[in-house]
């Protein structure tokens, strides 16, 4: 019996042995071999089996395999899979996984890409696997909602209406770029995100500079930088099909094809898709096209040639009028879903407010590897818009007499507009839909030289050069059944004429933009521990105009020209004190030249209000990071002096008009901003961020107007020192959960917080002391889930995408404007209501 237990023992043992000596350990740390930065979340898979493992924050992994002799396979988004061979226990070092696109490097040269633990500024990345992940039906800015400092609404809850502050301050001082290239509008500094609703299907990764940031570009921003890089070529043939389907008939469907790199150096990627839906507010309904192409050439060893053009072609009707909150309560759509601003006409949905536009934007791109250590990067740009948003003329097109039912906010009656009309006969239409008319060519030249001088000192410099030409002007667009419109501004060449269908009226201009800037920049590697960099910038901003309607003006149709002078400058370091610990710092101080809007105050005039100021911002910020095996995070706290904020108006007509510049309206945005990342094991990762701020308008001011013989006109007031700053909310956290199902599948669950929301208000119209305080908006918190699995279709890797947004479908107000500090004045929108989508992508 004991010789029997002692075979058996040996047996096991033997069994046992066996085992573990077929068992290897493989490690290593995964980076970017562009950037040579740690990558997270990289999939380590053994070949032929489900084992596997992800990388931490540091790129670190190890994995044990199931046979000695084996093949690992990583895997990321964005990159070339890389596979390697494993005979026995190995640590790999170093793994550099390659970036699966090709022409990346000149754009990442342009864009200013800022680097974790090394570029001095606060920063969130958020990469295309996240934003196919997360987006869904949301618009595009709101991927951003769980970054620190960030408040994003869908406003009116049309197709592309969104918008987003950064750090209290509007997308008007937030820089937006794409591939480096500026995309704020020219006139007035405005983002309009329905010109780039397709973006969510081309963008490769997304980037929020909090504060002064690391663009180089001539004109400074001051809430931040939000910096989109899309797709270029992938250096791999292949492509994907998908589609998806939402609440309200949305359905979009599209393609992605690339050709891989020849060996002939040349490489190209196209994309398309369409995308069609109701909306979730009442008369929202939209359709559109979104296009995406790159062609990539490498000419030799040191010249690659790419070419890119993007758009989205775009209709969807607007919640353009706000409502108070009685207005909404009392309706059969409810608060989230009534609109004011759309009705039927001749038994079909038509629009009182709607929009339409198209902007495609090209660009040619040439990188110079002069040397290993230098090389220059150039970008010709440009871009083509036409399009506009829907008006209507006259006093019955949304008056309770003109709704279907009762009044309130019911839809408008057209067909009655259109039977009183045609009984009007040669009298005309009393009401017409008319739009507002923006077209614009826009060119731009961006050039970036960089040159590694040494191991530590790099500089950088380069030319930043625009020139825009906007057109805008009002057009007759349904006369409602009527025979003709008469116009009665007497001040215009309309004025009298009977309009027909596309004639024009009220007002016809260009406004000329031409903007040219240098920037430098140093960056010093004192020690591996410290980097320094200082930047300088300095651009000239001209403006003109060209007036076409007015018939008061006598002489030249065209202004004189206006230039202003832009400078800024702006340095830091960052110091790792360890291998897990770094600090930063940063401050700035730059001058910012007005936009066209704040010079030429009147739209139907020529006069420039030439003693327009440049707004000052000083900013200071200090950081702190830490970098764990499973823990990471961020604090950061800022300081932002805004200094003479661009206040201007005027008073009178005429050759009785007279300009007003408001000089020392002061703002203070300054807080505490916290993010993190948990890797609790290859299953849970947890993430949070909290921000609170603290935006308040410092100053109390006053004006006097006076003629050019000296006597007082009017006096112009503001009183606002300790106002709380309004129209973005200045606390908000998030938690987030990730639970890994299975190598290619995960569930999530978000939850965004928003607190101490401010209504938007006019500062000069805080003329007294006695004034109520702003109101404020209840504070709200929404859950979102989501779930991604990944499978096999044939020959084809195939991914199925759920998700729910506001799943408890929580009632909340998302934006308002204060009229006199109560709840029952205030013109608001609500947001939305629980929405879900459900996509598939296959690829091949």
């Amino acid at each position: 019996m004991k010789n029997t237990i002692k075979v058996m023992f040996f047996a096991v043992t033997l069994l046992f042995s066996a085992i573990t000596m077929a068992q290897s350990t493989v490690s290593g740390t995964v980076v970017d071999s562009e950037t040579k930065m740690p990558l997270l979340g990289v999939n380590i898979i053994e070949s032929g089996t489900s084992n596997g493992t992800s990388s931490d924050f540091d790129g670190k992994f190890s994995l044990t395999t199931k046979s000695t002799t084996t093949k690992v396979v990583l895997s990321y988004v964005g990159f070339i899979d890389q596979e390697i061979e494993i005979s026995g226990n190995k640590n790999l070092g170093e793994v550099a996984l390659v970036s699966s696109e090709v022409g990346l490097d000149e754009i990442m040269i342009i864009a200013s890409v800022a680097v974790d633990r090394k570029t001095p500024v606060a920063v969130s990345t958020i990469r295309a696997k996240d934003i196919e992940l997360k987006l869904g039906t949301q618009e595009f800015p709101e991927i951003l909602k769980s970054t620190p400092g960030v408040y994003v609404t869908k406003q009116g809850g049309g197709y592309g209406d969104s918008r987003i502050n950064l750090r209290g301050f509007n997308s008007e001082n937030v820089a937006v770029m794409i591939n480096g290239v500026p995309v704020n509008d020219m006139e007035n500094g405005a983002v309009y995100w329905s010109n780039w609703a397709g973006l969510g299907d081309v963008t490769s990764s997304m980037q929020v500079q909090r504060g002064l940031g690391a663009s180089k570009v001539a004109v400074a921003s001051v809430g931040g930088t939000i910096n989109i890089l899309t797709k270029t070529t992938d250096a791999v043939e292949g492509g994907n099909f998908g589609t998806s389907i939402a609440n309200d008939g949305y359905f979009k469907y599209g393609m992605t094809y690339s050709t891989g790199l020849s060996d002939t150096g040349f490489a190209a990627s196209v994309s398309a898709s369409k995308i069609t839906g109701d909306g979730y507010v009442d008369g929202t309904e939209f359709s559109g096209y979104n296009y995406f192409l790159n062609l990539s050439q490498q000419l030799n060893d040191a010249h690659r040639l790419s070419f890119t053009a993007f758009g989205s072609q775009q209709e969807h009707g607007q919640r353009f009028n706000r409502s108070t909150i009685a207005e909404l309560q009392d309706t059969d759509s409810g608060p989230k879903k009534a609109n004011r601003d759309w009705g039927y006409k001749n038994g079909e949905v038509y629009h009182q407010s709607y929009n339409f536009y198209h902007k495609p934007q090209m660009s040619i791109n040439h990188l110079w590897n002069i040397t290993d250590d230098s090389a220059l990067s150039t970008a010709v740009y440009a871009s083509f818009g036409s399009g506009g948003g829907r008006r209507d003329e006259g006093s019955k097109i949304g008056s309770d007499d003109y709704r279907i039912g009762t009044a309130g906010l019911q839809p408008i009656d057209f067909d009655k507009v259109v039977t009183e009309n045609q009984a009007n006969g040669v009298s005309g239409s009393s009401d017409i839909i008319s739009s507002s008319r923006n077209s614009h060519e826009w060119y731009g030249l961006l050039s970036t030289y960089k040159n590694a001088i040494n191991d530590k000192l790099t500089i950088s410099g380069g030319l930043d050069a625009r020139s825009y030409l906007g057109s805008h002007w009002y057009q007759v667009d349904d006369l409602l059944g009527g025979q003709f419109f008469l116009d009665n501004e007497t001040d215009t060449f309309a004025y009298g004429q009977a309009l027909k269908v596309g004639d024009r009226y009220n007002k016809d201009y260009d406004g000329l933009v031409q903007r040219y800037g240098l920037f430098a920049q140093a960056e010093y590697q004192v020690t591996e521990k410290l980097n320094l960099f200082i930047a300088t910038d300095v651009s000239n901003s001209n403006y003109k105009k060209r007036e076409y309607m007015n018939n008061t003006i006598i002489g030249s149709r065209e202004s004189e020209s206006v230039n202003f002078i832009g400078y800024g400058t702006k340095g830091g370091g960052n110091y790792n004190l360890d291998a897990n610990n770094n600090v930063f710092v940063n401050v700035g101080y730059f001058s910012k030249a007005p936009f066209l809007v704040n010079v030429f105050l009147d739209e139907d005039g020529l006069d420039a209000n030439e003693n327009a100021v440049n707004e000052k911002v000083f900013s200071a910020e200090l950081g702190y990071g830490f970098r764990g095996e499973k823990f990471s995070a961020n604090v950061n706290v800022y300081y932002t002096k805004w200094l003479d904020k661009s206040l201007n108006g005027s008073i009178g007509t005429g050759e009785n008009l007279f300009f007003y510049n408001l000089q020392g309206v002061d703002a203070l945005h300054q807080g505490v901003e916290l993010d993190f990342k948990y890797k609790a094991n290859d299953k849970i990762t947890l993430t949070g961020m909290a921000s609170v701020g603290d935006w308040q308008w410092k100053s109390n001011v006053s004006s006097i107007i006076r003629n050019q013989a000296g006597d007082e006109i009017d006096v112009v007031e503001v009183v606002a020192d300790g106002i709380k700053v309004g129209d973005a909310a200045q606390t908000t956290f998030a938690l987030g959960l990730d639970y890994k199902l299975a190598q290619k599948s995960n569930i999530y669950l978000d939850y965004n917080f928003a607190g101490d929301n401010y209504a938007s208000y006019d500062v000069t119209n805080r003329s007294s002391a006695d004034l109520p305080d702003v109101w404020e908006v209840p504070d709200f918190g929404l859950f979102d889930v989501g779930m991604r699995h990944g499978f096999a279709v044939g020959s084809f890797d195939a991914t199925l995408i759920g998700k729910v947004n506001n799943v408890f479908n929580t009632e909340y107000i998302s934006d308002a404007n204060d009229l006199d500090g109560t709840s029952s004045t205030a013109q608001v929108y609500y947001g939305a209501g629980r929405t879900y989508s459900v996509a598939l992508k296959v690829n091949f």
